[in-house]
């Protein structure tokens, strides 16, 4: 029995529409998945994260009497610091264990979350505290902030690195595969010269397999000379009138060469005979 044209002629409409619906059903799945790279239990995560945080930071808010805290809130300018410091500089003596877990609980979550404005906290820390203890203060947040960001990219940072630094990934990945052997002095340049940003250093370095241990001691050490130059010029944080100020070309070029004289034993052994 023969088939009635229109007939076919609908069957095949209705069945390239199908076809359609389907394909655009997987590329609007396919981009949805793309926004949101990460699953529910890794979003529970990271927020489980963030409540520990908060909570601390109520815990020392708490803690601390009753006034007006209008001035806490997260440097974006040296006027913003200045504000800060001024306030902050009339319980520290009084409240000096609220003040410093307050400092170090910001601090780590700044660095946690890759959150910018680090450098007006190095600051505060140099006028609250002096070049010494500041800078102690300073290498332990910063170390502990970047731990932190490494543990949390280790469970949720692949998708995301992936997409926001996908050129940065693959040099970085290329570099550490070929520098195997002299890991930690290679690690220790980076930290020691802006050739690649401190958050992302932090971020990727899970996801090329760095090890934690490695990871730590360059971080540690490597974070020493800008903590120092950055916490002396808190200092006189007065007398400053802009970022810019804090790294002319001598503090560049005394990290550049600190960061080099960390890689030249691995590049001595390269070229010394087996």
């Amino acid at each position: 029995m023969a088939q009635d044209p229109f007939e076919t002629v609908s069957s095949s409409s209705s069945s390239m529409r199908t076809h359609e619906y389907n394909g655009k059903k997987q590329v609007n799945s396919s981009s949805l998945s793309s926004k949101f790279p990460l699953t529910c239990w890794e979003i529970v995560g990271a927020s489980g994260v963030v409540l520990t945080f908060a909570i601390g930071l109520l815990g020392v808010y708490l803690t601390l009497p009753d006034s007006d805290y209008s001035f806490l809130k997260l440097p974006r300018t040296l006027e913003d610091l200045h504000i800060l410091r001024d306030n902050l500089e009339r319980y520290t003596s009084d409240y000096t264990i609220q003040v410093l877990v307050g400092y170090c609980t910001v601090y780590i979550f700044m660095q946690t979350f890759m959150i910018p404005g680090t450098v007006f906290m190095s600051l505060l820390a140099g006028s609250l505290f002096g070049v010494l203890r500041g800078v102690t203060l300073v290498v332990f947040a910063a170390t502990a902030g970047a731990s932190s960001c490494y543990f949390l990219s280790k469970l949720i940072g692949r998708p995301l690195i992936s997409s926001l630094w996908p050129d940065k990934l693959v040099f970085f990945q290329d570099q550490v595969a070929k520098r195997r052997e002299g890991l930690l002095n290679y690690m220790l340049f980076l930290r020691l010269t802006p050739t690649l940003p401190n958050m992302f250093i932090n971020v990727a370095s899970p996801i090329v397999n760095v090890p934690y241990h490695t990871f730590l001691l360059a971080t540690c050490i490597g974070l020493i000379p800008a903590a120092y130059v950055t916490v002396k010029a808190g200092i006189t944080l007065g007398e400053l009138e802009s970022i810019g100020d804090l790294y002319d070309i001598t503090s560049i070029g005394t990290l550049f060469l600190i960061g080099l004289a960390s890689v030249t034993p691995t590049l001595i052994s390269k070229k010394m005979p087996s």
